[in-house]
């Protein structure tokens, strides 16, 4: 019977897609490159054949995350909303159901450029559909993005949120009516 050790290490059975469907099946808040390698059954080494580090490794979870979360359908003028709300609801649902990735998501750290900036320009379009300048498209992006991770940040993480925890169906329904973002008149600045 061969060593088990002769099976490590071996780059043939990795891939991008078995290393992030590896650490998607994990807890991302405690998961460690070693903890990966072991769960793939690899050397340590040939995981970091692959990926770099952590970051690289949240990369490429990101860009599979972006990808299930985003509508494939275009907002339009008289759907926008809807379309922030599907897209809303996708990611309640797909970033919960990974252990610590919200949490994560949600502190400060370098995002993922390409699939972040996907999503970004996606939720851009839809504020341009509802008629916003392309500053206050802008605007409501950052309104809209750091609400909707905040929330699912704050969720997600470790400390108790109090007896009642907040609903997201009516975080969403008070974020979405106060979108796109107006510059107020009594701070507008020439």
């Amino acid at each position: 019977m061969p060593d088990q050790r002769s099976k490590l290490g071996r780059p043939a059975r990795l891939s991008r897609e078995l290393i992030v469907s590896a650490a998607l099946e994990s807890d991302l808040g405690t998961l460690t490159m070693r903890d990966l390698a072991a769960r793939l059954e690899v050397s340590h080494s040939a995981l970091y054949r692959w990926v770099a580090d952590r970051d690289e490794l949240f990369d490429l979870i990101s860009e599979v995350m972006v990808e299930r979360i985003l509508p494939t359908t275009t907002p339009t003028a008289e759907g926008w909303r809807d379309w922030l709300a599907r897209l809303a609801w996708a990611m309640h649902d797909e970033f919960l159901a990974v252990p610590g990735y919200a949490a994560h998501v949600a502190r400060p750290h370098r995002h993922n450029p390409e699939s972040f900036g996907r999503l970004r320009d996606r939720v851009i379009e839809a504020f341009r559909a509802a008629g916003a300048t392309p500053a206050m498209a802008q605007q409501s992006w950052l309104v809209f993005g750091l609400g909707v991770v905040q929330w699912l940040g704050a969720r997600q993480a470790p400390h108790d949120m109090g007896p009642t925890e907040p609903r997201f169906d009516l975080f969403l329904d008070v974020l979405l009516r106060g979108l796109p973002t107006r510059t107020p008149a009594e701070h507008a600045h020439p």
